[in-house]
């Protein structure tokens, strides 16, 4: 784990310069300004991945401290997710799903909804998370559609929301960053405040911020429940936002009121889903069943693209007619419910049933919450939070205001640079560094995250 440097002479260095040279002749990367790769931040070509570790072709590894984009949660080159995937190649590759089936699917939709909160029966699949979204949104318009009452047509939503970058789930998102170019393309939704931790004041209990802010969304909801047909949020992490987190007391008092004024839930589980948040779903940790559940990113363990929007037998019922009456659900995807993934996303169940990762994960996420209190009274540490699997440290310029660095000065791109130099892929959300490994990484290694991310910060606020 020691800092790496650069040997000009070896072979495999020039490898390395190679593949980033073709790379950037023809690739253009997601969330990224390219010029920025023009000399301030290098591309770095993976040569192969195991475990927690990426490896480079000059050999310099680098720990996936991030999961690849939330996604990876048991390793890369998991040998029994290898092994599935494997198995399957030898059966059925791809199937159209619409008049056909398989087994994976079949076997992968049962284990869904006995796991999901009870009452969510039925599985739609999609092929990523911005789709399930797209999914969800449209399913619960057509429901109210069958229902008699098509005026319930716009969505409710909160202020730091993501739910992805198609044009429906940006819609229904509320990070600026992402979707104020696109403005003139979206549709109009309803945006609330946040129950966001952060925003509460000096002595408020997370549960009294959020009871306190949920009077913002019950007024919504008695101003426009005649025309809202859901409300979607992204259970306890709004995580694009910067890992933002709050009490689950604002789910309860969320699904009682979309009930009371007959609007639908949508729990946008894509990055929170699968033990993220210290529980299977993060919707445990309320005690609530949505209407609509999305999942996806972990589904298959970060294999292969795959999504799910899990929902109930009365939102099915209200589709199911005759062919003549024009209420089919008439949505589709090329690759939907694909066999190789489903067989991944059943590997993946199977290690959480088999080694009981919910439980191993509660003793790693202490120790991680353990070693993070060590930058908790950092002079530009404005606070360390964590739920679960997840946590955050949100970098400020003065921590008693609580006064954050200009975004201008891209302090989280200094942090992200100083880490490739000490082998970890750490990629700050602005000024927020946050760890979401995957699951499988050991206390060293988390020491050695921390220790870096402090060098980071140290490094970053001295800029």
């Amino acid at each position: 784990m020691a800092d790496h440097t650069t040997r000009l002479n070896d072979p495999s260095v020039t490898a390395n310069a190679a593949w980033a040279a073709r790379d950037l002749a023809h690739v253009w990367h997601p969330c990224t300004q390219m010029k920025d790769h023009d000399a301030l931040v290098p591309m770095i070509p993976v040569a192969s991945a195991s475990g927690v570790w990426l490896t480079d072709f000059a050999g310099q590894r680098y720990l996936d401290a991030i999961s690849s984009w939330w996604v990876n949660l048991f390793g890369h080159a998991n040998p029994r997710i290898n092994a599935a995937v494997r198995a399957q190649l030898d059966q059925v590759e791809h199937v159209i799903l619409a008049g056909f089936t398989h087994p994976p699917v079949i076997e992968l939709s049962e284990q869904l909804t006995a796991l999901a909160p009870a009452g969510l029966s039925r599985c739609f699949y999609a092929d990523n998370g911005s789709s399930a979204v797209e999914v969800a949104v449209k399913m619960s318009f057509h429901y109210w559609r069958n229902a008699g009452q098509g005026g319930k047509r716009r969505f409710i939503t909160l202020s730091g929301s993501y739910h992805g970058e198609t044009l429906g789930a940006l819609a229904v998102g509320n990070v600026e960053l992402y979707k104020d170019v696109y403005q003139p393309l979206l549709m109009d939704v309803i945006t609330v405040p946040s129950p966001d931790a952060w925003g509460r004041e000096a002595g408020e209990s997370e549960a009294d911020f959020a009871r306190r802010q949920f009077a913002h969304m019950e007024a919504a909801l008695v101003r426009h429940a005649h025309e809202a047909a859901a409300v979607i949020v992204e259970p306890l992490v709004q995580c694009a936002a910067g890992m933002r987190m709050y009490d689950p007391l604002y789910l309860r008092l969320l699904r009682e009121a979309c009930d009371r004024h007959g609007v639908h839930l949508i729990a946008d589980e894509i990055a929170v889903g699968f033990g993220r948040t210290g529980t299977l779903f993060a919707c445990e940790q309320a005690g609530i069943r949505p209407y609509f559940m999305c999942l996806s990113k972990g589904l298959t363990g970060g294999y292969l693209p795959l999504s799910v929007v899990l929902t109930t037998d009365a939102v099915y019922q209200a589709f199911y007619d005759e062919y003549t009456k024009l209420n089919a659900f008439l949505h589709s995807h090329s690759y939907t419910g694909n066999a190789l993934a489903c067989a991944a996303a059943l590997a993946t169940l199977a290690i959480f049933r088999e080694d009981d990762v919910i439980a191993r994960n509660r003793v790693t996420s202490a120790h991680m919450a353990r070693q993070l209190q060590r930058l908790a009274d950092h002079p530009h540490v404005g606070e360390v939070r964590q739920r679960g699997m997840i946590a955050a440290i949100e970098m400020v310029k003065d921590k008693p205001t609580r006064e954050p660095f200009p975004w201008t000065e891209r302090r989280g791109l200094a942090v992200y640079r100083h880490a490739l130099t000490r082998g970890a892929l750490l990629r700050p959300i602005g000024n927020v560094v946050y760890f979401m490994p995957p699951y499988v990484i050991t206390p060293e290694e988390i020491d050695f995250l921390v220790e870096v991310a402090r060098e980071g910060i140290e490094k970053a606020a001295c800029a």
